[in-house]
């Protein structure tokens, strides 16, 4: 199976939450994700699609001091790999600072799919 990767990086200090949109441009499963930020951080990420915001992956804490989290199958809603048709609008969403806590800096998300 060929695999390919969305990689998201957004320098700075973050002042505001974030999202990444975008049409998935084939038949794939989300097989891995990693995200972190360089600072101990409060980050939240969500992973679904514009209209379930957390139907692959519920709310996770992204990694701190450039050690990124990883969240594969045992993390994703289900315990499975979503499937995901070609079409469908995808979404992660960043709380930038979870409940009001230290604010993300230097957001970095790589997200991992297999074709098919």
């Amino acid at each position: 199976m060929r695999t390919f990767n969305v990689t998201v990086h957004i320098p700075g200090t973050l002042a505001a939450d974030k999202s990444v949109v975008f049409t998935v441009p084939c038949n794939c499963q989300l097989i891995h994700v990693s995200a972190c930020g360089s600072n101990g951080n409060d980050g939240l990420l969500t992973i679904g699609t514009t209209s379930s915001a957390e139907l692959y992956l519920a709310s996770a804490s992204i990694g701190d001091s450039n050690v990124p989290a990883e969240f594969d199958r045992d993390n994703f809603v289900g315990a499975q790999f979503p499937h995901i048709a070609k079409g469908t609008v995808f979404a992660a969403a960043l709380d930038h600072d979870g409940a009001v806590g230290v604010a993300t800096q230097n957001f970095t998300l790589v997200l991992t799919f297999t074709e098919g």
